[in-house]
């Protein structure tokens, strides 16, 4: 199992949004508990890159992080979105309405990162994109709530294509 490093820096993007606005968010936090939903791909395709790793590297940046925010506890929970919108976005619901996730990272392929932060955005929680690789996430379909970190369709195919020209 390869673990990524760059669930590890999502989640520190999270943090300082969190902590930066401290006052607010404090109030916010739901149910006591920093809750962190780890949307991604736990057997198909992207598992190796993504998958299980991406969730230990959340744990362990929870545990790096001193397991608290806000003076609040921080609890990690994980799902399989199976590489489908539907299941991603109907995970994402159920974590935001009954579950009181407060942010959802990785994500997985593009169409259950497109759908996952829609449903962030409706429910006005932070969506940390790592996964998808869609512009769609970066460009139109940005929101107020989400971040997309890493690689875009539009970054890979502009700096192949200049390095090539040049």
């Amino acid at each position: 199992m390869r673990i990524s490093k760059v669930p590890l820096s999502a989640v520190a993007i999270a943090w300082t949004a969190l902590v930066c606005s401290a006052t607010d968010m404090a109030a916010q936090v739901s149910d006591g508990v920093v809750k962190i939903g780890v949307l991604t791909d736990m057997t198909g395709f992207l598992s190796d890159i993504a998958g299980p790793g991406a969730v230990l590297a959340v744990r362990m940046a929870v545990s790096d992080f001193g397991g608290q925010v806000l003076g609040k506890p921080i609890e990690v929970v994980a799902a399989d979105n199976a590489n489908k919108a539907d299941v991603a976005v109907n995970l994402a619901r159920n974590w935001f309405d009954t579950q009181n996730v407060d942010m959802i990272t990785d994500l997985g392929n593009s169409a259950t990162g497109l759908a996952s932060v829609n449903m962030a955005a409706q429910k006005n929680r932070i969506a940390i994109a790592v996964s998808p690789g869609t512009s769609r996430i970066t460009n139109e379909e940005c929101t107020p709530t989400s971040v997309h970190y890493a690689y875009d369709t539009y970054a890979l195919a502009k700096g192949t294509a200049s390095t090539l020209s040049r």
